[in-house]
C-alpha cells in the first residue's frame, strides 16, 4: 500500500539527521514563501478573507503575515491564499506544482500553535515537499488537463507537514493523507478568468491538510487505498498514474533542493519566453519600437493557459504571454509594478502585444512537465532577424537564483510592506530558522507593517 511506504519515510524523517544542503534549501523555500506572502497579505483575496473569517481572528496562537493572531486553520487558509496571490511563489517543475503556498502555510501555523522549534518546523516543511511533489509527479501530466495541482496535490503536502509537526504515529500519518485526499480540489477554469479563486486553492489545500492531520492525530480514519484505489485519487483525477514515482527516492533524493524560485511576477509558463526576449534585447541592442514581429513557440500545456492577446485586468494579465513579453520588452522586467493600472493600459505595451504570434510546438510540448522551453524569433522594422532557444527558465534548478538573488527578491517584495529595517531583521531571522526555539516570526511589533488594503507599492522602493 502506497501510504504505508510514504508514512514509513515520514516517521523516519521525524528524527533523521538531515543533510545540511536539504536544511539550507528548506530555509530558501521559507524565505521565498515569505517574499510572496507579504505583498499578497495586503491585497484581495487575503484582505477579504480576514473580514470573512473575523470570528477566527484575534485569538489562537498562529499568526497572519501582519502578526495578527489566528486559529491554526484560519492562518493556514488566509496565509495560503495570500502567498499564492501575487504569482511570485515557488514551483516544483516536474509536477507543475506550487508547494510553498499550501505546505509552508499549514506547517507554520501548526508550528506556531504547538510551540515547535525552528528545526521541527523545517522537518515538517521538508516532509510536506517530499511527499506532495512525488504524488504530483505520479499523476502528471494528465492531471493538469482539468486540475490545479496546488489545490489538489498541495493538500497532501499540507497534511504531511502538519502530521509531522504534530508527531503523528505511522498509522495516524497514513490516515491524515487518506482523509485529505478526498478533499483535494481546484479546477483550472478558476484561473482562466478575472477571478480571485486561484489563490484560494492554495489556502484551501493548507486548510484541509491541517484539518486532516489534526483529525488523524485524534483518531479519525480514512481509506488507506485512497491514492491507488479503484475509484480513488489517481483513477478520478489522472490517466494511468505512475505510482512508482510517489515513493521513488524518498529520504535519499530530496526534491526540495530542486525547487524553482520565480524571477518574474507572473505565471511560470511565461518565463522561458520572457527570459528569451530579454536576452535578445541585451545581446542585439534593439528597443521595443524597433520590433515588427515576434514569434513565440512553446509547449501546449502552458500555452493553453497563457495565450491571451486581450487580457482584462491585473489577474488575466499575469496569465497572458503576450502581455508579459511585451511588458518585459517595453519596461525591462515583469515585477509587481507590471500590473498597476497605468502599465496595464500602457499604449506601447498594448501595441507591441498585437505584433506577437504564439504557437504550440509539438517537440517542446513533449518535454512538458520536465522541461519548460521556448523558441523566440524577433524581426525588426529594418529587416534584422534574431532568434533564441531558451531551454529552461531563470530560477529553475539548472539556472537557480543564488542566495544573494533570493535575498534581493525578498527585500524587494517585503520592504514595501514592512519597511527596510524590519524586512532585513526578518530575513536574518529566517536564515537562522533551525536555531530558533520557536517560529513565531512575530511582525506585529514592527510598526511599519502596512494596514490591510493600504496597498503594496511604495514609490520610494524600486520594483
Amino acid at each position: 500500500m502506497l501510504l504505508q511506504t510514504i508514512a514509513d519515510y515520514a516517521i523516519r524523517e521525524q528524527r533523521s539527521t538531515l543533510p545540511s544542503e536539504v536544511v539550507h534549501h528548506a530555509k530558501r523555500a521559507v524565505i521565498d514563501w515569505y517574499a510572496a506572502l507579504l505583498p499578497g497579505s495586503v491585497v484581495a483575496p487575503a484582505t477579504l478573507l480576514e473580514q470573512a473569517l473575523a470570528e477566527d481572528l484575534d485569538r489562537g496562537r498562529a499568526r497572519l503575515a501582519s502578526g495578527r493572531r489566528a486559529t491554526l486553520r484560519a492562518a493556514a487558509l488566509i496565509n495560503g491564499a495570500a502567498s499564492h496571490s501575487v504569482e511570485f511563489d515557488d514551483i516544483y517543475r516536474d509536477a507543475g506544482f506550487h508547494p510553498g503556498s499550501p505546505v509552508i502555510s499549514a506547517a507554520l501555523a501548526a508550528a506556531q500553535v504547538h510551540g515547535v522549534s525552528g528545526e521541527g518546523f523545517l522537518r515538517g516543511v521538508i516532509v510536506g515537499y517530499e511527499v506532495s511533489t512525488r504524488i504530483g509527479e505520479a499523476v502528471m501530466p494528465s492531471h493538469y488537463k482539468y486540475w490545479h495541482t496546488t489545490g489538489t496535490v498541495g493538500s497532501f503536502g499540507a497534511a504531511a507537514a502538519v502530521a509531522t509537526i504534530l508527531g503523528c504515529t505511522r498509522e495516524q500519518f497514513m490516515h491524515a493523507l487518506a482523509t485529505v485526499g478526498t478533499f483535494a480540489s481546484g479546477l483550472q477554469q478558476a484561473f482562466r478568468s478575472q477571478a480571485m479563486t486561484k489563490p484560494l486553492h492554495g489556502g484551501h489545500a493548507a486548510d484541509v491538510g491541517a484539518m486532516a492531520a489534526m483529525a488523524a492525530a485524534k483518531g479519525v480514519t480514512g481509506a488507506l487505498d485512497l491514492l491507488e484505489g479503484e475509484v480513488g485519487f489517481g483513477a478520478a483525477m489522472s490517466v494511468d498514474p505512475d505510482w512508482s514515482k510517489a515513493t521513488r527516492g524518498l529520504g535519499t533524493d530530496y526534491h526540495i533542493v530542486q525547487v524553482t524560485f520565480k524571477n518574474h511576477g507572473c505565471c511560470g509558463h511565461n518565463f522561458p519566453s520572457i527570459d528569451a526576449v530579454l536576452l535578445l534585447k541585451r545581446e542585439h541592442n534593439f528597443t521595443h519600437r524597433d520590433v515588427r514581429k515576434i514569434r513565440i513557440a512553446t509547449y501546449k500545456a502552458g500555452l493553453d493557459i497563457i495565450d491571451n492577446a486581450q487580457p482584462e485586468g491585473e489577474y488575466q494579465a499575469k496569465f497572458s504571454l503576450q502581455y508579459t513579453v511585451a511588458h518585459a520588452l517595453v519596461h525591462g522586467s515583469v515585477r509587481l509594478n507590471a500590473f498597476l493600472p497605468d502599465r496595464l493600459h500602457d499604449p506601447e505595451v498594448r501595441t507591441l502585444m498585437q505584433k506577437i504570434e504564439c504557437v504550440a510546438d509539438p517537440e517542446l510540448s513533449k518535454g512538458y512537465p520536465n522541461q519548460r522551453a521556448a523558441q523566440v524569433e524577433i524581426e525588426t522594422a529594418d529587416g534584422r532577424k534574431f532568434a533564441h532557444f531558451q531551454p529552461t527558465r531563470k530560477g529553475d534548478p539548472e539556472m537557480p537564483l543564488t542566495d544573494e538573488e533570493l535575498n534581493d527578491k525578498f527585500l524587494e517584495l517585503a520592504t514595501p510592506v514592512l519597511g527596510d529595517p524590519k524586512s532585513r531583521a526578518l530575513l536574518a531571522e529566517l536564515w537562522a530558522t533551525e536555531k530558533l526555539a520557536n517560529v513565531s516570526y512575530d511582525v506585529s511589533n514592527r510598526t511599519t507593517v502596512r494596514a490591510a488594503g493600504e496597498g503594496i507599492l511604495d514609490p520610494a522602493v524600486p520594483v
